[in-house]
This record gives C-alpha cells, structure tokens and sequence, in this order.
C-alpha cells in the first residue's frame, strides 16, 4: 500500500479500537471520502475537540471509580460469603468482573491515549493488542450475561414449576458467557496494530493510534464478520431479553396470582417487581449506550461518505465510544440497587460474627446469645432467597 493512502485514510479513522468492528480501512484504490494530505486539519485542535476530552476524561474517571471500586466490592463479597452465590448473583458477578477489568486494567491506559497524549499511543504493541482485545472480550461477556440474567428471570416468574438450573450447569452457562466471547474476539488482537499518522500537515508531527486495520482485499470478509458479530452479540440479544422482560411483565402486573394473597406473597410481588423494573431499566440503558455506536459503525463501514467528511466527525465518534462505555456504570449502579440485599447480608453476618467472639471472650452466656444466633440464621436463609 502507498503510505498516502494509509495516512488520509487513517485521519478519519484513527482511534483505540473498541471492539471488532473498529476498523481503519486502508484500501490501495482511493476512497471518495479521501482528504489530500495537505488538507488534512488538525483534529486535537479548536473547541470541540477540548470538549470532547473533558467528556471522555469524565467518563473514564467516572468507571474506573463506580465500576472499580463497586464490583471490586460485589465480588469479594461473593467470594467470601457463600450462602450469597445463587444462580442470579453468579451471572451478575461475570458482567461485575467484566466491567471491573476494563475499569482497573483498560480505563487508565484509555485517559492517557485520549487526555494525556492527545490521540497518540506510547504503549508498545503488546499492550496495543492486549487493551483491544480485553475491551472486546469484555464488552461481549457484559452482552452474553446480561442476556442469561434475562434469561434465568424469565424461567424463575415465568415456569416457576420447574425446577431451576442445578449448578453444575450453571457453572458450563458461566463457561458459555466467556468462552464465546474470547473466541469471537480473536481478529480483535490478530489485526491490532500500530501506525503513524501525521499529527499535522504544517509541522509534519507525527502521532501514532493503535487500532485494528484490514486491508482492501479483507472488505467483504470484515463486513460478513461484523453482520455475524452485530447479529450475536447485539441485535439478537436484544431482541430476546426484550420478549422475556415483555413476558415477564405480564406475568407481574397483569396475571391474577390464584388463592388469597396474603401479606408475604404481596412482599414477594413486590420485589419481584422491583426487580424487574431494575432489570428492564439496564436493558434500555444498554440500548441507548450502544445503538448510537452500532449505528456510526455501520454508516462509517458501509456508507463512510455519509459521514467522514467532516471535520468533527471523529470527535463525534469518541464521544458516541464514551457513551457506550458509561454503559458499565449503569450497570453497576442498577444491579447494586437490584441486589440491594447483599450489603445487608454482609453486615449482618459480620455482626453476627462480632457479637458470637464477644460473647466467648467474656464468658458469659444470656438470652442476647440466642436472640443473635436467631438474627444470623434468619439473615443467612434471607441472603439465599432469589429474587
């Protein structure tokens, strides 16, 4: 390829690479959408560009804080307790180690691309690599658990007669979330790569992004990848979680429950109900976090003059990327709210605990000790319950 071709086709293009569809088309014919080299401008200069990193640098911050240090928390806490794994705390924890890696292991490599060095990577291509792969995986493990949540919802209100997932098969569900993800997300590291680009024309400053490039000959399979991707790990998904929360709903709010509804079967509706209403609240919020970016990657790869001609046109992408991403803050403040149990759990047991070494380092034994054994057996039967 001409190294022409490569730097105006790159300016429209260059960025960290979020997923499989991120592409750089480097093609050897020229594109219609192709900017003469001298009239490339600079896009980390002027108004919009410094906006746009204020935002970026606020949403980076905002995940590494809430993602990182709220599912870091759900996790040990899962980790420590075990009357806390049920079957929905299970698949929640896959999409809270997701979110917590990119959070913890993406995220600050992410502000120093975009804040710190201004569009330019200093990495190595190892890390190149690995960040957009992990970003990949991550992003598809979030999909995949948030659709087995929906999922497992749908079974427990919908056919509560039948019996639940043992664990046994829980545990190869949990492999599924992963497993298909890390495969799919392969041509994420294989075509990752580092590149220059000219920073700008007038001083010939030199920047480099790091992203995935497929070459000309590669249009047809990349496009035929990204139906594939786009149909799995997106429109699918969405698709089915929507008729489950739909059958759900009518389950809840619009099927008479038989017998006489006593006070605990009205508590139970109700939580039921809040819980649904918090999970079909992440499924709209994981919509409108990732329809906008599905929709300018399918114009930019399939109709890029609609849209590259413009000289803000890649900041409008950074921004549409960082909105995506908030998706996992989202997240992690929707499930917190949904397993709001767990907290409480926590605190209760270590109470517990507190009071039971209390009691055996003064030696004494009086009706509190029974009361507080009670408190622990209730609270740790309370923990168990689903939802």
């Amino acid at each position: 390829m001409e190294e022409d071709n490569i730097s105006t086709s790159t300016w429209t293009q260059g960025h960290i690479s979020d997923n499989p569809h991120d592409v750089i088309p480097n093609y050897d014919t020229p594109l219609d959408y192709e900017i003469p080299l001298e009239e490339i401008p600079d896009t980390t200069q002027g108004q919009a560009f410094f906006v746009a990193t204020i935002v970026i640098a606020v949403v980076l911050v905002c995940i590494m804080l809430v993602c990182g240090v709220g599912n870091c928390l759900f996790i040990a806490t899962l980790a420590r307790y075990k009357k806390l794994r049920n079957l929905t705390n299970l698949l929640i924890a896959n999409l809270a180690i997701s979110d917590f890696l990119v959070a913890t292991v993406c995220c600050p490599f992410l502000v120093d691309y975009y804040v710190v060095k201004r569009l330019s990577w200093n990495h190595g291509i190892v890390l190149c690599v690995s960040i957009n792969y992990l970003r990949t995986v991550s992003l598809y493990v979030s999909t995949n658990a948030l659709l087995a949540i929906a999922v497992d919802r749908y079974m427990a209100i919908v056919h509560p007669l039948k019996p639940r997932m043992k664990f046994q098969t829980a545990y190869w569900l949990i492999f599924g979330v992963w497993i298909i993800p890390i495969l799919i997300s392969v041509p994420s590291a294989y075509f990752a790569t580092e590149r220059e680009y000219p920073h700008s024309a007038q001083t010939h400053d030199k920047k480099i992004f790091c992203a995935q490039i497929w070459s000309a000959d590669q249009q047809l399979i990349y496009r035929s990848y990204f139906m594939f991707v786009f149909i799995v790990e997106f429109l699918g998904p969405v698709v089915t979680m929507a008729i489950c929360y739909a059958r759900i709903s009518k389950e809840l709010w619009f099927k008479n429950v038989p017998g006489f509804p006593t006070e605990q079967l009205r508590r139970r509706l109700r939580s039921r109900r809040r819980t649904v209403v918090a999970l079909i609240g992440v499924l709209v919020a994981y919509v409108l976090c990732w329809a906008p970016y599905y929709s300018f990657t399918l114009l930019r790869d399939f109709y890029p003059a609609l849209i590259t001609r413009g000289r803000n046109s890649l900041v409008v992408f950074y921004i549409i990327e960082c909105i995506a991403m908030s998706n996992g803050v989202i997240n992690t403040l929707c499930f917190v709210s949904v397993r709001n149990n767990i907290p409480k759990c926590f605190m209760a047991v270590k109470l517990a605990n507190w009071r039971s070494v209390t009691r055996v380092i003064v030696g004494k034994m009086t009706e509190d000790d029974i009361r507080t054994s009670s408190l622990r057996v209730t609270e740790e039967v309370e923990c168990t319950r689903i939802k």
